[in-house]
């Protein structure tokens, strides 16, 4: 007697290993990306492949099977990687648009020095300054991707201050900020929020 059908197997077929932050274990771990795929079956055995059914990412270390999506969060080392980044990208914007003045370096500087990296100077920040200004984009983008709203935000923040530490915002400074926002996912009206909050917290007295 012959028997045949479908069977569908879960797992099947190694799409590709890495490393991943898993949101069940809370931190980067390995995993390895699967696929599953429908088989035409002869005595209980698959002979025939047909058609794939879809894709899984499993977690090396708790199992836990996600949505392939998941692969495009951050890990922990690339977000510490992209925190500073778009700092410096959204300073060197500003200080273009505002003049590399001594105080708006020191702004620069404390920012990023606050997003991570610790050993950013001036002469960092008046190099980063001379680059073109597209040069920015992908690092604010990134950013933006990987992060909340409220966090985006507080970069904007800074950007503004950077802006303010050497006088009120020019014309040309609100429009890097405009610039900056944009890239981070921000509509105009959400920046110009920001910029006032920022102008109003700095206001002597």
């Amino acid at each position: 007697m012959i028997v045949f059908g479908l069977s569908v197997f879960t797992i099947f077929g190694l799409i590709g290993t890495g490393q991943f932050h898993c949101p069940q274990c809370g931190g980067d771990r390995e995993y390895e990306h699967r696929t599953a795929r429908r088989f035409f079956t002869l005595f209980f055995l698959p002979v025939i492949p047909l058609n794939k059914v879809g894709e899984v990412v499993r977690c090396k270390t708790c199992r836990t099977r996600f949505d392939p999506a998941v692969l495009r969060r951050p890990t922990t080392a690339q977000l510490a990687d992209a925190l500073p980044a778009a700092m410096r990208a959204a300073a060197a914007v500003m200080l273009r648009a505002g003049g590399a003045t001594q105080p708006a370096l020191r702004a620069a500087t404390d920012a990023v020095g606050r997003a991570g990296a610790t050993a950013y100077d001036t002469a960092h920040a008046e190099a980063d300054a001379a680059q073109p200004a597209e040069s920015a984009a992908a690092a604010l983008r990134a950013l933006a991707a990987s992060v909340t709203q409220e966090a985006c935000e507080r970069y904007l923040a800074d950007a503004v201050r950077i802006g303010l530490a050497d006088g009120p915002l020019t014309p040309a400074e609100r429009d890097a900020v405009q610039w900056i926002a944009g890239h981070l996912a921000m509509t105009p009206a959400h920046a110009v929020g920001v910029i006032a909050t920022v102008e109003q917290s700095v206001q002597p007295g």
